[in-house]
C-alpha cells in the first residue's frame, strides 16, 4: 500500500461529486461538486482538477439497483468512466456505490444537521464514500 491518491466521483445526470483520497490513510475528504448537463461535464474543469490534484488513480461510483443489477446509469457512469480514462490517460476504477447516498447524507447529519446538506455537499460526501469503500475492497478484511 503506497502513498497514492485517488480522485473519486459521484457521478449524475446533473452534478458530479468530486473527492480526494490518500491510500496511505485511507481516507477521503469532500472536494466540490461540478455540474454536468444531461450527464456531461465542462471536461476542463475535471481536467484543472486533475492536474491540480495529480490522482495516481479515478474511482467512479456505478449506481446499481439493491439487487446488484444495472441500470440506465450505471451505463452512464460506465461511460463516464471510460471518458475520463481515454481523455486525461489516468486509471480508472468503479466502485459500487449502492448504499452511498444514504451513507452522505447520515454522515453530514453527524456533522451539522440539515443545514450541511446542500446536494452539492451530498454529492461530494458520496464521493468522499467511494473512494473509501474502493480502498476498503482493496484493503479490507
Amino acid at each position: 500500500m503506497g502513498d497514492k491518491s485517488v480522485l473519486g466521483f459521484d457521478y449524475g445526470t446533473k452534478s458530479i461529486g468530486i473527492a480526494i483520497g490518500q491510500e496511505i490513510t485511507a481516507t477521503a475528504r469532500p472536494l466540490l461538486s461540478i455540474k454536468a448537463v444531461d450527464g456531461i461535464p465542462k471536461w476542463e474543469e475535471i481536467g484543472a482538477l486533475i492536474t491540480e490534484w495529480k490522482p495516481d488513480l479515478i474511482v467512479v461510483g456505478l449506481p446499481l439497483n439493491m439487487d446488484g443489477t444495472e441500470q440506465e446509469m450505471t451505463q452512464r457512469a460506465r461511460k463516464f468512466a471510460n471518458r475520463l480514462s481515454g481523455r486525461f490517460g489516468v486509471k480508472v476504477a468503479t466502485q459500487d456505490e449502492r448504499l452511498t447516498t444514504a451513507d452522505a447524507k447520515a454522515r453530514l447529519f453527524e456533522m451539522g444537521g440539515y443545514k450541511a446538506l446542500t446536494k452539492g455537499q451530498v454529492d461530494a460526501m458520496s464521493a468522499v464514500l467511494i473512494v473509501e469503500s474502493y480502498f476498503e475492497n482493496q484493503y479490507g478484511e
